[in-house]
């Protein structure tokens, strides 16, 4: 299930996202006056197809990384004479231009639509408050409960917004200015200095290397309730009892326990194992083996943390949010998010290319399949995020110029505006080898890094 669940995902998302993209390049091609021989959705064998009554086949194919539409064209094949006003080469370069550019169009128009659909529903977001800092920002003087409100000026909101705005100045090595908020409301100013990150810099761990970490709330370890007919029932455990320890570890708050009760009883096979939890309560110390049981897969001992106090429900106010907006504020939003990540994007890749941002950014379908996994299950608001990234991504890509791809047929339309001809068929072919030679290069290296992710 480890493995279906994030193909199904993957499945799903390439399948609309796709859909959509072919769906740009068919729509317009039509209203052009193109006859279109066939839509696929996926490449090589088809799975499912139908021949509709205007002659175009509509196909599902077996390998759902891509699509096509494919239109009558000339230097595909001959042509009859009566159809070929309908054929894409006949037509004039304005059409031929809005036909390819109506793909990566209709990705733009479906990130806005999913962001402003994901502002309607509301999103659940962790705002940018610090917990313990170190080396860097501690130096510069930030400290636990600080909220950055800006970043050089720029207002941020959640913490993808501000590591949006740090990793660039990061990859630069340029100082920057911080204005953080503290827990009495009052603001400050912290000059952070990026010029001084290493070359071991890794925009990957961004917060790590500048010393920065998220407030993440935790609860003393003290237990809130034992659930009935649980081990820790059975080994008389109750409400109030304070656990120093779990199997010789020391606990300092309720994350810890939570992380160590399956850490330590699984063995190596798989097996359930005991634990020895030292006790408090009252004054008297005491310790005692259980064995956990397994709920859904998952260790447990039965037991639930204690409600927070007043003061943690404050904090813990303050670090999360639901960014939920009406119909016209979400238009407004979903065009500033596709902003942000559209200059998020474009910068990477240019420091890519200038060699200022790893090449280790670069994600293939293994890493974007476990993303539409995990986001399907965070919520739908989560999904419509990646969906709407995706999309936004596919849009960008697509217009590089780059042969075999809708920028490199676009570029070779702005050619043949400035020099009033078409280029020659040589120059495409040998076009189309080195843009082949380009997306698999980069498709494999994006392959690599994902099995680089999988096993270290």
């Amino acid at each position: 299930m480890d493995i279906l669940g994030p193909i199904f995902w993957l499945i799903v998302a390439l399948g609309l996202l796709v859909t959509f993209h072919e769906f740009g390049h068919y729509w317009v091609a039509r209203r052009c006056g193109v006859r279109v021989l066939r839509f696929s959705v996926g490449f090589g064998q088809a799975l499912w197809s139908r021949k509709a009554a205007d002659g175009t086949e509509y196909q599902i194919a077996a390998i759902p990384l891509g699509g096509y539409v494919k239109m009558l064209d000339e230097r595909e094949g001959p042509v009859d004479p009566g159809e070929r006003e309908q054929a894409f080469n006949r037509k004039p370069v304005g059409q031929r231009i809005a036909i390819v550019a109506a793909g990566p169009a209709f990705n733009l128009i479906f990130a806005l639509a999913a962001f402003w659909l994901m502002f309607v529903v509301g999103i659940p977001e962790t705002r940018p408050v610090l917990g313990p800092t170190q080396g860097m920002a501690t130096e510069a003087g930030l400290h636990e409960d600080d909220l950055i409100v800006e970043v050089d000026g720029q207002r941020v909101e959640t913490w993808t917004h501000t590591l949006l705005s740090l990793i660039p100045p990061a990859l630069d090595r340029r100082a920057i200015e911080l204005t953080v908020e503290e827990l009495d409301g009052d603001r400050r100013s912290v000059a952070l200095p990026l010029d001084r990150l290493g070359a071991d810099f890794d925009e990957e761990n961004t917060l790590e290397h500048l010393g920065l970490s998220p407030w993440r709330p935790d609860l003393p370890p003290v237990i809130g309730e034992v659930s009935a007919d649980s081990p820790a029932a059975r080994a008389g455990l109750s409400a109030g009892d304070r656990i120093l320890s779990i199997n010789g570890v020391p606990v300092d708050g309720w994350q810890a326990v939570a992380r160590l009760i399956p850490e330590q009883a699984l063995g190596a096979e798989g097996q359930l194992l005991p634990l020895t939890l030292a006790l408090e309560n009252g004054g008297r110390e005491w310790q005692i083996d259980i064995t956990p049981e397994l709920n859904e897969g998952r260790a447990v001992l039965g037991i639930q943390a204690p409600p927070p106090d007043e003061a943690l429900q404050a904090r813990f106010e303050r670090s999360f949010t639901v960014l939920k907006l009406g119909p016209i504020d979400a238009a407004g939003e979903s065009v500033a998010e596709t902003g942000r990540l559209t200059a998020a994007t474009l910068g990477i890749l240019g420091r890519m290319i200038t060699g200022k941002a790893s090449l280790s950014n670069l994600s293939g379908p293994i890493t974007i399949a476990q993303m539409a996994h995990s986001s399907a299950r965070l919520g739908f608001s989560r999904f419509l995020f990646f969906l709407g990234l995706i999309s936004l991504s596919l849009a960008i890509i697509n217009l590089l110029p780059i042969p075999m791809l809708d920028g490199g047929h676009l570029l070779y339309y702005f050619i043949e505006i400035l020099k009033g001809s078409p280029v020659s068929e040589r120059t495409q072919i040998m076009g189309q080898y080195l843009g082949l030679l380009l997306v698999v290069s980069l498709m494999s290296l994006a392959i690599f890094n994902d099995i680089l992710r999988v096993f270290t």
